[in-house]
């Protein structure tokens, strides 16, 4: 009870918080604490005192790649809000949670290449650095530098380089060691036209209107694409093939638009979406012998 006082007392804190607002998919329960981390140093000194404590914590970015559970958490979940950024020749170094929205926009401003792809993601950098975000053929791993973590496992900040982040497809060594929170980064960029750079921006801006169903709340993408006989296949063409498209399950349906979203369609749960994947998941794996696997992480 004296531990929990101790995080009560830290400057900031709120409690029982809606996380509904907090995710793009506009689902989920209340969390026991809340807090909106501004500075690195607030980052840094709330995990470590939740560590501390033996006080589960999650820390979220912008909620673009989350599920909530409807029971909530009985914990702390601390959201990234650190927003600070340096220009550095063609390096940006952006806290972990500056907007991807303003990050491109910001690159653009300098002529700075390579992240064009990023036009339309919602979410933090934070958030795109632990699921090794992509679209369009980029990836975040592709112009990450360095990574500026705290260690919880021993207090101390650390910087690890391109390698040691351990990038594979829509993953990191920090969406797998929640011991490493992400503070800031590098990002590698190259000069570039800026006319060519507003171009080819605008053209993933209006393919993301044409083809990804903006009018309802999602995360984006749920599955990564599936390997049949070594082939890398589309997932919303293989949920199409199954005749899942439209599928729906209380207030949350597979898109028609891009079948790799499910989408709430207002007053949608948690467990209409878990329920709906696991229909995705068993019918795919009956039908092609495919297993799919998600790109959302769950809380808890």
């Amino acid at each position: 009870m004296e531990d929990i006082q101790r995080l009560v007392d830290f400057d900031g804190i709120q409690s029982n918080v809606s996380l509904k607002d907090y995710s793009t998919f506009k689902i989920g329960g209340r969390v026991k604490y809340f807090f909106e981390a501004n500075t690195k140093r607030d980052l840094v000194s709330v995990v470590a005192l939740s560590k501390k404590l033996n006080i589960p914590f999650f820390v979220i970015g912008g909620g673009s790649k989350l599920l909530i559970s409807d029971d909530g958490f009985y914990g702390l979940v601390v959201r990234a809000n650190n927003s600070n950024f340096k220009i550095n020749g063609n390096n940006i170094e952006a806290d972990a949670g500056f907007l991807m929205g303003r990050l491109i926009q910001i690159a653009l401003k300098q002529g700075l290449t390579g992240i064009e792809w990023l036009a339309g993601i919602p979410g933090t950098i934070g958030g795109a650095i632990s699921g090794n975000a992509g679209a369009f053929g980029g990836s975040v791993q592709d112009v990450i530098d360095s990574v500026n973590v705290i260690n919880l496992e021993t207090g101390k900040e650390e910087i690890l380089n391109n390698d040691e982040c351990l990038f594979s497809y829509r993953s990191s060594l920090f969406k797998k060691n929640h011991n490493l929170v992400i503070l800031s980064c590098v990002i590698n960029l190259k000069k570039g036209n800026k006319e060519e750079i507003k171009k080819k921006m605008n053209e993933y801006f209006v393919h993301r209107r044409n083809f990804h169903p903006l009018q309802f709340p999602s995360v984006g993408c749920i599955f990564k694409n599936p390997i049949l006989n070594g082939k890398e296949l589309p997932a919303w063409k293989v949920i199409v093939d199954c005749g899942l498209s439209g599928k729906r399950i209380g207030n949350v349906e597979v898109s028609e638009k891009h079948s790799n979203f499910i989408v709430n369609l207002g007053g949608g749960s948690s467990q209409d979406v878990k329920e709906l994947i696991k229909v995705i998941k068993d019918t795919v794996k009956e039908k092609i012998g495919v297993e799919m696997k998600e790109e959302v992480q769950y809380l808890p």
